[in-house]
């Protein structure tokens, strides 16, 4: 695992000192409105973050803490992470940020990082964003990450975009708009994940 930094985020490995500020988020009824599990309490908040853990050690990738750079406040999580989709295991990218970090277009600067994490550190081949038709913000941060086309399909009885986006779609667009994702920089120096 690593770290990125955009200009106004730090994306870490998720640790068990964030279990507080992320349980509050997770029991937002808000945040947790599209969100397969729904409202997590404590115990579903800890089996989420063991989950993450598994992640960064089977995977060598996973949500990752977003964390104001400039106060330290604790703003969510987002990443790529495995999800198995129509009996195919993909790498999907997902987030959730406490609401009052909601507009400030942060969910679409941690999307590129991740993105650009994905696709040019990890040399994944392929990222989808799984988004319900009816979640107008992260249509938005889809869009605005480089998502372009999508299939509709049932995903856990829901109606679902399934979005995909090719390493070579990044790379062109990449290629077109150099300072498009130029929001991450990466330190691998930092790059064990903690349990503390």
């Amino acid at each position: 695992m690593c770290e990125l930094e955009t200009p106004r985020l730090r994306l870490r490995p998720l640790a068990t000192g964030d279990l507080p500020a992320l349980a509050e988020i997770l029991a937002d009824p808000e945040v947790m409105r599209h969100s397969l599990r729904g409202v997590c309490d404590e115990m579903a908040t800890r089996i989420f973050l063991d989950w993450c853990f598994d992640c960064y050690i089977k995977y060598r990738t996973g949500p990752l803490a977003l964390v104001d750079r400039h106060g330290g406040d604790f703003v969510g999580f987002c990443g790529v992470s495995p999800e198995k989709i129509k009996g195919a295991m993909e790498l999907n990218l997902g987030y959730r940020l406490a609401r009052r970090y909601w507009g400030q277009g942060l969910a679409t600067e941690a999307a590129l990082a991740a993105l650009g994490h994905a696709f040019n550190d990890r040399r994944f081949d392929s990222v989808v964003a799984i988004v319900e038709p009816t979640h107008a913000a992260s249509l938005r941060v889809a869009e605005k990450a480089g998502f372009g086309r999508f299939q509709t399909l049932t995903f856990h009885q829901r109606p679902v975009r399934l979005y995909r986006m090719l390493r070579g779609q990044w790379q062109q667009r990449l290629a077109a708009e150099p300072d498009w994702a130029g929001v991450a920089t990466i330190d691998s120096s930092k790059a064990t994940p903690s349990r503390s």
